[in-house]
Formats: structure tokens, C-alpha cells, sequence
């Protein structure tokens, strides 16, 4: 069989309800979600739920072959509201919400730090879920802490714009690295938890964890295998810009639980990550730690140039430079996981720099425009290079022999631009240097005045 060219599924999470549920079933036997956690449950597939899951949309599409390999893009970016995947787990995230704030009557307050999409995902659920009538807003919250490199990523919506909404759905700012806004949130949480529980009825939800998100993402392998099915014979890998890899632990499970389903087939897929200068741990990870070249300054062009090892640039502005503040996780807990998977099923990484990315800027456009993705025609313009980075890692992995594999599916995971957004006005942001600042936060959006 072969695969169509292009094709459009509208509402993902609603198609594969009852998978999605029997992939949470699955992640609540084996995950590692702690006491506390709401119920790995999903709330019945009404109209207002069906409405509320709208946005998870997928589509696919052919972009013909590099060298040989040919190359088919999954679009994860269809929610207009955030242009991002993280709408697939932000979903299902805030179902499970929803049916446990229904079952129990307790009010909930996730918690999570975020480098920007998953903060503008999960704020879009929540607002979805009060708009679609599922919960009331003091019956579900959030806060989010982000880095302040990063905050202007986050995007305005009626959350910030209602007064009433803000105060109840803090985005706090952070200056420390990505790993200090996760250890602040992580500290916060377990910090006020008892104290909001006790003198407002509201329970925190710190969602940081992955099986919070690998059951939404397996919608990932059931649209390939439904609407790109692989044929006897070829092998298939998916690329995917990364920081931790939380989207293709995610695709993994899928194709786990469609492979214990009687008749199917068995064709493990590789993966190859892509990742930038600043955070290349997981790519380093799965070539056993392997340090980044030594760069040279080029006497003539300025760059830093290396030819010793094809998985890094060969040439880039700045050795530990940051194409986008998006992958900011510095030795992910996943690396170890996702070099296991590598090696046992196939696969590779790369590391790919704003040079090359610019470089290959105008091929990239042409060949995601074929799948109805619009990039803007100055890269200045860019707010979001997930979908950039992929491309440019696929293009040079194949090009460089790093590809092992007739196919690749490249994962669409971010693209948006200044014109798709307004960032949060300065006054919607509330900084916090240390745990206490961001407890003061959490007291105010669970409407505790005095701490």
C-alpha cells in the first residue's frame, strides 16, 4: 500500500479516545507517577469534549527524497492557538483534570515549568476547558515558570487578558537556567501543597513527569500506522528536534501497543534526535559522552569550523551558541532511556548550528511548503525553529551518512512566527528570585491573601 501524499486527520485524541485511554492504562501499571497524581482517567467522549479536543489535529506529507532517502513530514503544529505538539499532551493533560476535578470536587493548580510552548499549551487547555464549560475557573488553574530568556515565547490570550483568569493563572519568571526554573517549581509545589490544600481546598498538579506524557503522544504512531503505513521491506526512521525526547518516548509506546495487538506487524523504527550547541547532552549521551570537536576560528569567513566529527556542525557562529531557548534542558533524565531505545532499534543524532540552519533556510521553506506549512520568507521574523532545526538535521544526517534507512518521517513539533502571536504583556509576568517568591504566587492564584 502505498501512502497517500497528503493527508488531513482533524481531531486526533477524539479518533483514538479508547487507545489513548488503554496507552494511560498502560502508563499507570508501569509509569512512576507518584501519590497525588490525578487518576490516569479520561472523561467520556461527550459533544463538549469532543468540541474541547478540537485542535489535535495531524497531518502528512510527502517532500520527496534526499539522496535517496525519501522524506515524508508530520505536521504537530495545527492548534492555531499554539502552533506547537505540546497541544497533544496539554489535552489530555487537562481531560484527566477535568474528569478528576468532576469525580472528586477538588479544585486543581498544575504547576510546571516550561520553556515556553508547554506553558502556552497547557494555558490554552485550561481556557479551553473553562470556555467549553468542562470546569469553572476555580475549579481548575495553572502556573507556569519560565526563564526570562525565553518569556517573550509565551503567548498572550484571554488567561492574561481577563483579570480575573490572570490572577488565577500566574506565568512567573525565573533568571536562572533551565534547570533552576524546574528545580524552583519542583521546590514550590511540594512546598505549598499541604498549606493551599488545607486553606483553599486547592490541590497542586506538578506535571513535569513523562508519563504525563507519553500516552497523548502514542497519537503520533496510531495516525501512522492508519494513514502512513510502512511497506513490507523499508526501513523507517522518525526525526525529531529534541530536548528531552518526551514526543518520541511517546511515539515509542505507540508502536509498543500496536504491536501486541493480534496480526500486526513488528517493525521497531529508528530515531534520530536533533539538537543544537547549547544542549547536545542527548545526542552526546547515545555516542558515550562524546565532547563536542574542537572548533578553529576560519581565518577568512570568521566561523568556527570543524570536519573531525559529522554528527556537530561543520561550521557555526559560536561553539556553544542557542538557536532557540526552546531546547533548554541541560543532561536530560530521558538520555540515558532514549540511547537504550537507539541501539536496540537503530537510529543516530546530530547537532546542527543557526549557520547551517540559515544556510539551508530557503530549501527548508520550499520543501515544508509543500506540505501547506508557511514559513516567513525572512528567518528574522522566526520565534520558533523546532521545525527548521529538524529539517536541516535531515538534510545534513543524510547527506553526511548518518541515515541508515529508506525513509524518514521528520516531526513537526514547533513553528510559529512574530506575526502568529503577541507575547505576554510585561505586567502578566510575575518574577520570582527564590521558592518563597513563587509560594507568594501560588498563595494569590488560590486565592490565599495572606502567607
Amino acid at each position: 500500500m502505498v501512502p497517500r501524499r497528503r493527508a488531513v486527520l482533524d481531531n486526533a485524541i477524539a479518533r483514538y479516545y479508547d487507545r489513548i485511554q488503554s496507552a494511560l492504562d498502560h502508563v499507570r501499571e508501569h509509569g512512576t507517577a507518584g501519590d497525588g497524581t490525578p487518576e490516569q482517567r479520561l472523561p467520556q467522549l461527550d459533544d463538549s469534549v469532543r468540541e474541547f479536543l478540537s485542535v489535535s489535529g495531524l497531518a502528512s506529507a510527502a517532500l520527496g527524497t534526499h539522496h535517496g532517502v525519501r522524506l515524508v513530514l508530520l505536521d504537530l503544529m495545527r492548534n492555531p492557538a499554539t502552533r506547537t505538539t505540546k497541544t497533544f499532551a496539554s489535552l489530555v493533560i487537562v481531560a484527566r483534570a477535568v474528569r478528576h476535578i468532576r469525580e472528586t470536587g477538588e479544585q486543581l493548580m498544575l504547576v510546571t515549568p516550561s520553556s515556553a510552548n508547554k506553558a502556552t499549551a497547557l494555558r490554552d487547555a485550561v481556557l479551553r476547558a473553562v470556555d467549553a464549560g468542562l470546569v469553572t475557573r476555580d475549579q481548575l488553574r495553572i502556573a507556569c515558570v519560565v526563564p526570562r530568556e525565553s518569556a517573550g515565547k509565551v503567548w498572550h490570550s484571554r488567561l492574561a487578558a481577563d483579570p480575573g483568569l490572570r490572577e488565577r493563572n500566574p506565568v512567573v519568571v525565573h533568571d536562572g537556567s533551565g534547570a533552576a526554573v524546574k528545580a524552583l517549581a519542583q521546590e514550590a509545589a511540594e512546598t505549598c501543597a499541604a498549606e493551599l490544600a488545607r486553606a483553599a481546598g486547592v490541590h497542586i498538579w506538578h506535571t513535569l513527569d513523562l508519563d504525563n506524557y507519553r500516552a497523548a503522544d502514542t497519537v503520533r504512531a496510531f495516525y501512522e500506522a492508519e494513514f502512513l503505513p510502512l511497506p513490507e521491506g523499508r526501513i523507517r526512521w522518525h526525526s525529531h528536534a529534541v530536548s528531552s525526547a518526551f514526543g518520541l518516548f511517546g511515539h515509542h509506546l505507540g508502536t509498543r501497543l500496536l504491536a501486541a495487538e493480534p496480526g500486526a506487524r513488528d517493525d521497531p523504527p529508528g530515531y534520530l534526535l536533533v539538537q543544537h550547541l547549547r544542549t547536545p547532552d542527548m545526542v552526546q549521551d547515545l555516542y558515550a559522552g562524546a565532547a563536542s570537536p574542537p572548533y578553529r576560528r576560519h581565518p577568512v569567513s570568521g566561523l568556527y569550523v570543524q570536519n573531525a566529527n559529522p554528527v556537530f556542525p561543520a561550521a557555526a557562529f559560536d561553539p556553544r551558541e542557542s538557536i532557540d531557548p526552546t531546547f533548554y534542558t541541560e543532561r536530560p533524565a530521558t538520555a540515558p532511556r532514549m540511547s537504550a531505545l537507539i541501539r536496540e532499534q537503530g537510529g543516530s543524532g546530530i547537532v546542527v548550528s543557526l549557520h547551517e540552519c540559515l544556510g539551508r533556510y530557503a530549501q527548508v521553506r520550499a520543501l515544508v511548503a509543500q506540505a501547506d506549512v508557511q514559513l516567513p520568507a525572512d528567518p528574522r521574523k522566526l520565534r520558533e525553529w523546532s521545525l527548521v532545526m529538524v529539517v536541516t538535521g535531515t538534510l545534513l544526517a543524510v547527506e553526511r551518512g548518518l541515515v541508515r534507512a529508506d525513509e524518514v518521517v521528520l516531526h513537526g513539533s514547533g513553528s510559529y512566527d512574530a506575526d502568529d502571536y503577541t507575547p505576554l504583556p510585561a505586567d502578566a509576568l510575575r518574577p520570582a528570585a527564590q521558592s518563597a517568591d513563587l509560594a507568594e504566587v501560588l498563595h494569590k492564584a488560590a486565592g490565599v491573601r495572606d502567607t
